[in-house]
């Protein structure tokens, strides 16, 4: 294992299944591969991928900043930031709970917005989709809580308004969430079914969610909850994506291809895509080398499609 540029490590062993995070500072994890991808023998192959959908975002029309949270909390900081990118005072905030179940899903992350000084903070429902629409046409920010990230994703399908969601942040609103709201923005969305004591082929699953931040997969309470195999094992069966582990009461705010670490602990990226997996199929444990990983903390700012830190 060797320091690389922009303190990033270099694995350049193969990973076992032995490997963990323990560290205070966690290595960087390989991301796992697009939902869509068809299952079967990996071969061994030097992933020549060039960063693809991170790169081609700086071509498009600028969207709206994305503030993804770890959960396990969203500090006033946080929250301070957010509201700021969306207006400050002038701010209003969409509430989507649904991936809760709780009747009262939503209540307390409308009461946080309210206090930290938006204009307006309301909790949408699908209930009536007229009446949603014309809420998150208004909405310079769209927030969602924490809950089941498969269960937002089954609630906002056929509605349509994951199309309006899209479209509102392709015109510049500000997205974000915590927890599962947070695992919903990628396009290959972690689903929490993994393999937590392993490195294994094919054991963690990936799901459609929302794609606002295209070619990465976020994985949330990171180091708290000791989640460093599952996005690993995910980045190394599908190397085009970049893993993003980040902890409890941190949030990385994205903007483009850079992201910048706000709160109290780290952010973990993994990238496999220059990496050399050798042969497995699924059940068998992973392996690779030329894995590369940053470890970032609060007012780190990090380039991943060339996996740089900028000042």
């Amino acid at each position: 294992m060797r320091w690389g540029a922009a303190a990033g490590l270099v694995l350049g062993a193969g990973l076992t299944a032995g490997w963990g995070l323990a560290l205070a500072m966690a290595p960087r994890v390989a991301l796992a591969q697009p939902a869509t991808a068809t299952p079967g023998p990996l071969v061994a192959q030097r992933a020549t991928a060039t960063p693809g959908p991170l790169v081609a975002q700086r071509a498009t029309a600028t969207p709206g900043p994305l503030v993804v949270v770890g959960g396990g909390g969203t500090t006033d900081e946080i929250v301070a930031r957010a509201l700021a990118i969306a207006g400050g005072p002038e701010a209003v905030v969409a509430v989507l709970p649904q991936a809760s179940a709780l009747a009262t899903a939503g209540d307390s992350s409308v009461e946080m917005w309210r206090k930290a000084g938006a204009r307006e903070a309301v909790k949408v429902t699908f209930d009536d989709r007229a009446v949603a629409r014309a809420m998150l046409g208004r909405a310079t920010l769209i927030w969602m809580p924490g809950g089941d990230q498969n269960r937002f994703m089954q609630a906002v399908a056929g509605t349509g308004l994951d199309d309006l969601i899209r479209e509102r942040h392709r015109a510049g609103a500000v997205v974000g969430g915590t927890s599962a709201g947070a695992a919903v923005l990628s396009a290959s969305m972690i689903t929490g079914d993994a393999d937590l004591q392993s490195l294994t082929t094919g054991t963690t699953v990936l799901a459609p969610g929302l794609g606002l931040w295209p070619g990465v997969i976020v994985d949330q309470h990171f180091l708290k909850r000791q989640r460093s195999n599952r996005l690993i094992s995910a980045v190394l069966d599908h190397p085009a994506l970049v893993g993003v582990g980040i902890d409890e009461s941190t949030a990385v705010i994205v903007q483009g291809t850079t992201l910048e670490v706000v709160g109290r602990s780290a952010v973990i990226v993994v990238d496999a895509r220059r990496a050399t997996r050798a042969d497995a199929i699924a059940g068998q444990p992973v392996a690779a080398t030329g894995v590369t990983m940053a470890v970032l903390r609060a007012g780190m700012t990090f380039d991943l499609g060339v996996m740089e830190a900028r000042r």
